[in-house]
């Protein structure tokens, strides 16, 4: 299965309103999420006990910091996101002793590849949908990136 084919089957997921999927086929298993895992937050709130008074503080902290996120978010630099299609480590080059494939500042076509997403073992090359420049690279070299993280933003 390609990245085209995964690009699609997340499409469909976008349009159908799916927050999993999971396709097995010999020895091949693609499993997507997306969202927030409900099963996993009811076993952490399941550990806390039935008392009810540390629910209330852990949720009134969690609203106070949401303001300034917002406001944070604000001075981010113009320009498109390019996202991770899938869950992986992310790689600038396509080896050790190669350079990056772009730079900030770089004029990039589309189609160009702009770096490389290790999942499974198998090196996905992400490539550009669209020209323009690259003004972020918002992931460290070697880093582990998820499903829907900022890359890149083109300008």
């Amino acid at each position: 299965m390609d990245l085209t084919e995964i690009k699609k089957i997340v499409k469909l997921m976008d349009d159908h309103g799916l927050s999993q999927f999971q396709y097995e086929k010999e020895d091949f298993n693609l499993k997507l999420k997306k969202g927030v895992d409900i099963d996993e937050i009811q076993s952490l709130l399941g550990s806390l006990g039935s008392a009810p008074a540390p629910v209330a503080p852990l949720a009134a902290p969690a609203q106070a910091p949401a303001a300034p996120a917002a406001e944070s978010a604000a001075p981010e630099p113009a320009g498109e996101e390019i996202s991770s299609p899938m869950v992986g480590t992310f790689y600038r080059k396509s080896s050790p002793e190669s350079p990056n494939f772009v730079e900030v500042g770089d004029a990039v076509s589309e189609g160009q590849t702009l770096c490389i997403i290790e999942a499974m073992k198998v090196m996905n090359e992400i490539k550009a949908e669209k020209s323009g420049t690259i003004a972020q690279v918002c992931v460290d070299d070697g880093n582990s990136v998820q499903f829907g993280d900022a890359l890149f933003r083109l300008q």
